[in-house]
């Protein structure tokens, strides 16, 4: 018998720049089936699962903020990019005969659904993945900060952030070899020490409505259903 699940329903942050595997830009098609695989297995283990994919493999807005352009509409065409990414991931899960969804926070009903709360319960009462795209579509916003703010509207039981590295670090491990690695750590914990896991906004919603962050590393084959059962190499952030 396999493990039960340790939560039912669940929000998957995945970036951008996971999609683009060992690529200088853009999407690797064989990542993206990957990433859909494991969210495959974890849908047969009976999870629930909603997606916040960024856009950083194909345009970040603050790129365009730091040479002198608009923030805010450099922000829309980092939406934009998180709609593709999204629209990739989809197809990835539709070839494997995973039911799903993609939901836009910005309007563009001839590519998908728009995105609220009424039309998410209802997609995930009927065992679909739904996938949410164009962040908050708010600019000065983060797709982490939409990844805790879509998974309150959902009612997630935790947020799995999937990252580089198999969880947070007192530095960046790749960087700083004497960085140290976390097991556990609270929401509190995470903004005081500076802990660049997620931006402070992003942490503080997960925090406010009690909702665990867990982190993990996003290119271990089958590593998301193994931690969803208490297995694997995470970092749980928990005020519990």
């Amino acid at each position: 018998m396999p493990a039960e699940p340790l939560y039912k329903r669940v929000l998957l942050k995945a970036s951008g720049e996971a999609l683009m595997g060992s690529q200088g830009f853009g999407i690797d098609v064989a990542v993206a089936d990957r990433i859909a695989a494991d969210i495959a297995e974890a849908r047969a283990m009976g999870v629930e699962v909603g997606v916040v994919v960024g856009g950083g493999n194909i345009f970040r807005g603050v790129a365009v903020a730091s040479k002198g352009g608009d923030r805010v509409t450099g922000d829309h065409m980092g939406m934009l990019a998180t709609v593709i990414n999204a629209l990739a991931l989809a197809t990835s899960l539709r070839k494997l005969d995973i039911d799903t969804v993609v939901l836009s926070a910005i309007a563009m009903p001839e590519i998908c659904e728009s995105f609220s709360q009424r039309a998410t319960l209802y997609h995930l009462s009927l065992g679909r993945v739904v996938i949410f795209a164009g962040g908050t579509g708010n600019p000065f916003f983060t797709t982490d900060s939409a990844a805790a703010l879509r998974a309150a509207e959902m009612g997630a039981q935790a947020i799995f952030k999937g990252t580089q590295v198999d969880g947070i670090y007192s530095a960046d491990p790749k960087k700083d070899p004497t960085a140290t690695r976390f097991d556990r750590l609270t929401h509190s914990e995470v903004l005081e020490k500076g802990l660049a896991v997620m931006d402070v906004a992003a942490v503080a919603l997960a925090r406010e409505n009690a909702i665990p962050i867990v982190v993990f590393s996003i290119h271990e084959k089958g590593g998301f259903a193994e931690i969803l059962t208490g297995g694997g190499r995470a970092t749980i952030v928990t005020d519990n």
